[in-house]
């Protein structure tokens, strides 16, 4: 039986196709064999996070009512996406910040006329995605892309 990831890896939990189903159909008239089939993609996989569900629900949700419901249905369930409370840490013009709340309008300007360098710039996007791919399956997870 498949096994779904919210926080803990070891505190996983079994999936049920009729729950999940029920959960979208508080936002959209959705059929269980359709989210069946818009799961296949992770039958691979005997453990997956709740991430991936997420974004399967958007996507139908999206389908069958519009995107301010699916946006609702992303909002209820966007904790998953925030879990480790990463921020983005990045060097500009000298400094390490995370955000430009602080800055002023010529430092915001500045960060904005500048050239961005992409480090993975050399690398083919599918050569990426295949290699990220490879690592989830060595592990047997599934994260949403």
């Amino acid at each position: 039986m498949k096994k779904i990831i919210y926080k803990n890896p070891n505190d996983a939990e079994n999936f049920s196709l009729a729950r999940f189903t029920k959960s979208l159909n508080q936002y959209a008239k959705i059929s269980e064999k359709e989210v069946k089939e818009a799961l296949k993609d992770f039958d691979q996989y005997e453990t997956m996070h709740v991430s991936c569900l997420v974004e399967v629900g958007v996507r139908l949700i999206e389908k069958h009512a519009d995107e301010k419901v699916a946006a609702e249905y992303f909002n209820a369930h966007a904790e998953y996406f925030d879990e480790g409370k990463f921020e983005r840490l990045r060097r500009i013009t000298g400094y390490l910040v995370g955000t430009l709340d602080r800055w002023n309008d010529a430092k915001k300007a500045e960060e904005k006329a500048r050239v961005k360098h992409s480090v993975n710039s050399a690398i083919d996007d599918a050569e990426r995605l295949a290699a990220l791919e490879t690592q989830a399956m060595a592990q047997n997870i599934a994260y949403a892309r």
